[in-house]
């Protein structure tokens, strides 16, 4: 009897090519979807929209109060600035303007390894608020291959895309956190990206608020030079990758290099 062939039992796949890097998913995948997905989806989506409102609109909480309560703690001070912007900022609160309270509480040095463990802090909140509420809406939503390749995709490169969405400007942590935890990046990755990605701009926002009362300050301009850098390299790191997703894409037409040129 001649050997059964090993390929016979593996699952048809279909190539992807194109931005997902050449992962392939296959045609009949399924991914595992629990009750009433799509409106724990619009669940999360409300709520964060609430907490757009109520914070970053209202205010209803202010930076100025949470540096005022956390100020005479003492020596637990900063852990406990780490703890409560954590949440804040998990609550959708601007986290640069609480990067800017941990420099004036904290001095550009503490104030930025505070400023940089809320934000990994937060991170992890919102992605596993993210996983918890959103992952079934989104397989939902995406559909059953699109969701396997998309999950596939980011066990390999999560790590990537957290850093690079760090980097980029005008892409705010917090809600693409949760984003990331409904698409499957893993604890770990979104961790160290975070680490590696927001590290920079937790600089640069921690030192402009360690020098507000002295904006032409050497550390006043070493932030805002800071935060100039990450812009500029963020920006073209962004370029880069659309250009290349665009190469990459079916039936698209070669460009010409011009970084070559």
């Amino acid at each position: 009897m001649p050997p059964a062939d090993p390929r016979a039992a593996a699952p048809a796949t279909r190539p992807t090519g194109g931005p997902t890097g050449g992962v392939d998913a296959p045609e009949d995948a399924v991914v595992p979807v629990g009750r009433h997905p799509r409106l724990r989806l619009a669940l999360l989506v409300v709520g964060l929209a609430t907490g757009i409102l109520l914070f970053a609109v209202l205010g209803v909480v202010s930076v100025a109060e949470v540096r005022d309560a956390v100020e005479g703690l003492g020596p637990v001070a900063p852990l406990a600035f780490v703890v409560v912007s954590a949440v804040l900022a998990a609550l959708l609160v601007p986290g640069p303007l609480l990067a800017a309270a941990s420099g004036l509480l904290f001095g550009p040095v503490l104030g930025t390894v505070v400023s940089l463990a809320a934000a990994v802090g937060t991170s992890v909140i919102a992605l596993h608020l993210g996983r918890a509420a959103g992952r079934d809406g989104a397989r939902a939503v995406l559909g059953p291959r699109r969701a396997a390749l998309s999950e596939a995709l980011l066990e390999r490169r999560g790590l990537v895309a957290v850093v690079g969405q760090r980097l980029l400007p005008l892409t705010p942590d917090a809600p693409l956190s949760y984003a990331f935890g409904a698409l499957g990046v893993r604890t770990w990755q979104i961790a160290l990206g975070t680490v590696l990605g927001a590290a920079p701009r937790a600089f640069a926002y921690t030192a402009l608020g360690a020098s507000l009362d002295d904006p032409s300050s050497p550390l006043a301009l070493a932030g805002i030079g800071a935060w100039v850098v990450v812009t500029v390299a963020g920006a073209e790191i962004g370029r880069r990758w659309w250009r290349a997703r665009r190469r990459r894409a079916p039936g698209a037409e070669a460009e010409p290099d011009r970084d070559s040129a």
